[in-house]
């Protein structure tokens, strides 16, 4: 398979823009139902603030949409085809999960923000 290089960095900022442990529980926390920031921070035990930087990255890279209702704002999963790929990396890493989780470079090079 031939991608060029400038299609390569486009493919991995998208999986880098799943990567973060918050922007990801935001995305399934949308899975269900359109929410706001104060929902998704109650939802995922986060501050407002940090939920809202994090939307920011996920709006800007049209991985969510907003919509405003009054003086809210929710937000929702912009293309459907975002889940059936969770679900499609949560299927695969199902009989991998020891690999992953001890995988030296993959540990320095984790982040958690809540």
């Amino acid at each position: 398979m031939q991608i060029k290089n400038e299609q390569i960095e486009v493919y991995t900022k998208f999986f880098h823009g799943l990567s973060n442990p918050t922007r990801y529980r935001i995305i399934l926390s949308l899975i269900d139902s359109p929410k706001n920031v104060g929902e998704l921070a109650d939802d995922i035990g986060c501050s407002q603030s940090l939920i809202s930087m994090q939307l920011k990255c996920l709006k800007w890279c049209n991985y969510v949409k907003s919509l405003k209702d009054g003086k809210n704002i929710y937000y929702s999963i912009s293309d459907e085809r975002i889940i059936d790929l969770l679900k499609l990396g949560q299927y695969i890493t199902e009989g991998n999960t020891d690999k992953l989780s001890t995988c030296e470079i993959l540990k320095n090079e984790k982040c958690n923000d809540c």
